[in-house]
């Protein structure tokens, strides 16, 4: 939208939630002279917006006693962002998306402007988003929401909460934030049952109860960060160390941060510290990698590594053989090419 519609538009928006403002102290809000305010001024009562004004110590301006604006208006780039959000929640695993987004898509069109309706239809209609489809949807919204606005106002709650291994338990935490990662909705925040940090999937929260405590967020905490940091430290059978043979930048464009902790090594390059249930399949992750690397522990990695090195191998030979031509390849009716006869003439 051109800057000044914007600009017209944020007066309104001023108007509307100050009651009653003074020429300079509008144009003082918007970024403009008192000459350009008129004009915008002028832009809106065009527009069938009555904008009233008193003059005096005590005038400004205001909108007319019992002008009522519609309920929602939005620039061109708002309405984009909106129909992106609409788009994205689809994959966020949320209870019952589809009718909540098509009735929010439905109460958009009937207050937006025909040419920003087309937009936001347009973008619904084509625009896909990849979040790695939801893996767990849970059976309502209520604990994102009671959640959210526990660690919005910091409010410690009391969690009953079903494990994966289907165990129930109950306990009072501090909720620090909320993240959506890989497939799932998850709480981060301070257990006093376990008196650790830890993460809780929301799909397996099975009652959110409010308590009459308040808590101290850390500076700056991350949840999202926080919680790859948890998966990637998940007990397995094998705790596994790497020293990389590059710097933190390459390192982490090839290890996501759930794959593992990265951190530098004292005797330079990178170390990878992270675990495996399957050392075959963390073998053949390292042989894809673009720089040399060393490992550390455990022992059977090493074996597990050179197995897969050897099938490699293999594989090749049997690749190469296959490409040769049959006299190579030792053929049962010549072990060589028949070249012609010389003849005289």
């Amino acid at each position: 939208m051109p800057r000044p519609a914007a600009r017209v538009l944020a007066v309104l928006d001023l108007l509307q939630g100050h009651g009653r403002m003074s020429g300079p102290e509008l144009a003082r809000r918007i970024g403009v002279d008192v000459r350009s305010l008129r004009r915008y001024i002028a832009a809106l009562e065009d527009m069938g917006v009555p904008v009233a004004s008193e003059r005096g110590r005590h005038g400004g301006y205001f909108l007319a006693t019992g002008f009522r604006l519609p309920p929602m208006m939005f620039t061109n780039d708002e309405a984009v962002a909106l129909a992106v959000g609409m788009v994205a929640a689809r994959g966020l695993g949320l209870a019952d998306a589809a009718p909540a987004i098509a009735s929010a898509q439905s109460k958009l069109a009937r207050v937006m402007p025909a040419s920003l309706t087309r937009q936001v239809h347009a973008i619904s209609e084509t625009v896909a988003v990849d979040l790695r489809g939801a893996s767990s949807v849970p059976a309502s919204n209520a604990p994102l929401v009671a959640l959210a606005d526990a660690a919005r106002t910091q409010q410690r709650v009391h969690l009953a909460y079903r494990s994966g291994r289907g165990e129930d338990s109950e306990r009072d935490v501090d909720p620090y934030g909320l993240a959506f990662h890989n497939g799932a909705w998850y709480a981060v925040g301070w257990c006093h049952l376990r008196g650790d940090l830890r993460s809780f999937r929301l799909d397996r929260v099975r009652a959110v109860q409010p308590l009459p405590v308040s808590f101290g967020r850390p500076e700056g905490f991350d949840a999202l960060a926080r919680l790859r940091e948890s998966i990637a430290l998940l007990p397995r059978a094998y705790q596994i160390a790497v020293l990389l043979d590059c710097d933190l930048g390459a390192a982490r464009l090839v290890f996501p941060t759930e794959f593992g902790l990265l951190e530098p090594a004292v005797e330079g390059g990178v170390l990878l510290r992270t675990s495996a249930d399957d050392l075959d399949w963390f073998a053949r992750r390292l042989c894809a990698l673009p720089f040399a690397f060393r490992i550390l522990e455990p022992e059977p990695l090493r074996a597990a590594l050179d197995a897969h090195l050897r099938r490699l191998q293999e594989a090749m030979s049997k690749q190469a053989s296959s490409n040769s031509p049959a006299w190579a390849r030792g053929s049962s009716r010549s072990t060589k090419p028949e070249m012609p006869t010389p003849t005289s003439r």
